[in-house]
């Protein structure tokens, strides 16, 4: 089995020289922008890859004690690992969506920077332009220049002209000091904003790593058993998901419930508590079949948080990305009063989620290897619910 990492797209770089200049400022930049293109884009990870780069000494101890496991005990031990990697895909989830918005203020804040920039160049050839003219009318003091004047009023008449000149002058210097300031300020904020970044992808790399770690360790377990050892452990695994006589599976997985899958999603959509809940349900029902894939939102593959924000997306409603966020997303709801569209969370670090599809069950995307499904929501330890607003 091979776990899909989602790529991304690596952001463009917006760098600083520009705006920071001097020697130890543009190493910063320098180094801040090596860290970027170093961990700018999520690659692409296969399991045995995985298997083959270095590993915990947990990761070891796993692999090497796997010759005497039971198969169920193997299960038990992989099922672990799952969840490990769930807990660490939401922190990755949670830095990338911290990145994103970091790429996004950085951008903004060099556009603004620039169009300050621009502001202040213009101030600065209005200074040098009075100061030139200030040059051309000699720079005499003013008594000296009545006393010597040949026509006293005259000269009176235009000082009175020099002293609002001077007023404007005053005026021109004080603007190009405020917006010099401005444009420092928003330097300052941007290049606190690319520190913050470097420190984000860098969190990033280091959830990537775990993930990748906990999953190839998972393989490592199960390539250990047979191939039919494998095959019973799936359908064990199957039979807790349909539970109460009914399939879970869709996308081939289980014809059962695909022939009946329009009628199944529609009744579920018709009991949802409002249309946007209902758009959300049927989008989760079009989502059966598809892979597990961690870090993903779609439309190919899914992580659990990634399946349940892109249904309510559908639905007209923004999630955020990670799970432990997403239950904040709306009221909470009483498991005795659950509906279609709620959002149910499992484990005590809220580390899973799933969209309730009424009748006990829910649409989820489970771990590597197991497609989106339906699955009963007693599979796992349930920790709370939220109806999103």
């Amino acid at each position: 089995m091979t776990a899909t990492v989602a790529s991304h797209r690596k952001p463009r770089q917006h760098p600083l020289a520009s705006l920071t200049g001097g020697g130890s400022r543009s190493a910063r930049t320098a180094r801040t922008a090596a860290t970027l293109a170093l961990a700018g884009a999520a690659p692409t990870f296969g399991l045995a890859q995985a298997a083959g780069a270095p590993l915990t000494p947990d990761f070891d101890a796993a692999g090497q004690a796997a010759h005497r496991l039971t198969p169920a005990q193997v299960k038990d031990r992989v099922d672990a690992l799952y969840q490990e990697a769930e807990v660490a895909t939401q922190s990755y989830n949670g830095a990338k969506e911290s990145a994103d918005t970091a790429r996004e203020e950085l951008s903004r804040l060099q556009d603004e920077a620039a169009r300050r920039t621009g502001k202040l160049n213009a101030a600065r050839t209005e200074l040098g332009a009075l100061a030139a003219g200030q040059y051309r009318s000699g720079g005499v003091d003013p008594t000296v220049r009545l006393l010597l004047s040949a026509d006293p009023q005259r000269y009176l008449d235009g000082a009175a002209v020099l002293e609002r000149t001077g007023s404007h002058q005053a005026t021109a210097v004080a603007g190009y000091a405020r917006r010099l300031g401005s444009v420092r300020q928003v330097r300052q904020r941007a290049e606190d904003t690319v520190e913050r970044l470097a420190d984000t992808e860098a969190q990033l790399k280091k959830h990537r790593v775990t993930v990748v770690h906990k999953l190839g360790a998972a393989e490592q377990l199960l390539s250990r058993l047979t191939a039919e050892q494998r095959q019973r452990m799936t359908a064990r695994d199957g039979a807790r998901s349909t539970r109460g006589g009914r399939t879970d599976q869709g996308g081939g997985h289980g014809g059962g419930l695909l022939g009946r899958l329009p009628g199944v999603a529609g009744a579920a959509a018709a009991q949802a508590p409002n249309p946007r809940a209902a758009r959300a349900v049927s989008f989760a029902y079009s989502a059966l079949g598809k892979p597990y894939v961690w870090g993903a939102t779609g439309p190919a593959g899914y992580d659990c948080s990634g399946l349940t924000q892109a249904a309510w997306k559908a639905g007209g409603v923004a999630l955020p990305r990670t799970t432990y966020t997403q239950i904040s997303s709306g009221p909470r709801v009483a498991r005795s009063q659950l509906a279609p569209g709620d959002l149910v969370f499992f484990y005590s670090g809220i580390s899973h989620v799933g969209i309730y599809v009424g009748d006990g069950r829910m649409i989820h995307a489970p771990h590597p290897g197991a497609p989106v499904r339906i699955a009963p929501i007693d599979q796992m330890p349930f920790a709370a619910a939220t109806r999103p607003a």
